[in-house]
């Protein structure tokens, strides 16, 4: 009984130390200041929002990281910070071992710059309004004309696929918007139009406009048309 007894005070009394320590240690953890601040940029996209920037809102506008304590940090308010910016699409904030505050950041991708009168801005992949950046100009396709509510959805599907394909990406410099909701485009290396027609079948013409690409590039017949018509299924138009 005596052992019994014995045992089970060593138990408690072992099991209380594990807790004093875990205790000290994590009072002790949480006064630490920080060492330092870092960002990381994630994915293929050039700085629209540069590192200093987001260390401005990691540190809440202090000036020095190491003025900080762990204790005082809330992470998710400060991930929160960082997604409201306009450039950044998500970010990850956590503390390291060693006392670095880091940020994981990946910026919203621009797939097309649009003006609009006096104002110039990009849509990103999600279809959503990008301002544009003082760091860097994205090699995007210029949009004129009726950009609007009513025909973002489509407007943003036809600059997605431009933008996922290596030839029309590399290729389509330009898109205007009618006002009866027919595109006509510009080629990066040749005068002709391309006239799109509406945003039905986009990826069937694309398919028809490279086609047509691969085989009259061969001949340099290009240089000779002035519209290139994808509006008919299953035909391209061509117009001296």
């Amino acid at each position: 009984m005596k052992r019994f007894k014995w045992t089970t005070i060593r138990l408690l009394l072992m099991f209380a130390l594990v807790i004093f320590l875990f205790s000290f240690t994590s009072k002790r953890n949480s006064n630490r200041k920080l060492t330092n601040s870092k960002v990381v940029f994630v994915g293929e996209n050039a700085p629209f929002v540069d590192e200093k920037t987001v260390n401005k809102l990691l540190i809440e506008n202090k000036i020095d990281p190491q003025s900080i304590e762990k204790e005082n940090l809330d992470l998710n308010k400060l991930e929160k910070a960082l997604n409201a910016h306009e450039m950044i699409e998500k970010s990850d904030v956590f503390v390291s071992i060693d006392g670095v505050l880091k940020a994981v950041v990946k910026q919203k991708t621009p797939i097309a710059r649009v003006f609009d009168g006096e104002d110039s801005f990009y849509i990103d992949y999600k279809g959503d309004r990008m301002p544009l950046s003082m760091n860097f100009t994205a090699r995007v396709p210029l949009v004129s004309g009726e950009v609007n509510k009513k025909n973002s959805e489509d407007l943003t599907e036809l600059f997605r696929i431009i933008y996922d394909d290596a030839f029309l990406k590399k290729n389509i410099i330009g898109v205007q918007v009618m006002s009866n909701g027919s595109v006509k485009m510009q080629n990066r290396n040749f005068g002709y139009q391309i006239d799109f027609g509406g945003t039905k079948r986009m990826k069937a013409k694309f398919n028809n406009y490279k086609a047509f690409y691969q085989k009259a590039v061969l001949d340099s017949s290009l240089y000779k048309y002035k519209i290139i018509d994808l509006r008919f299924s299953q035909q391209v138009v061509c117009t001296k």
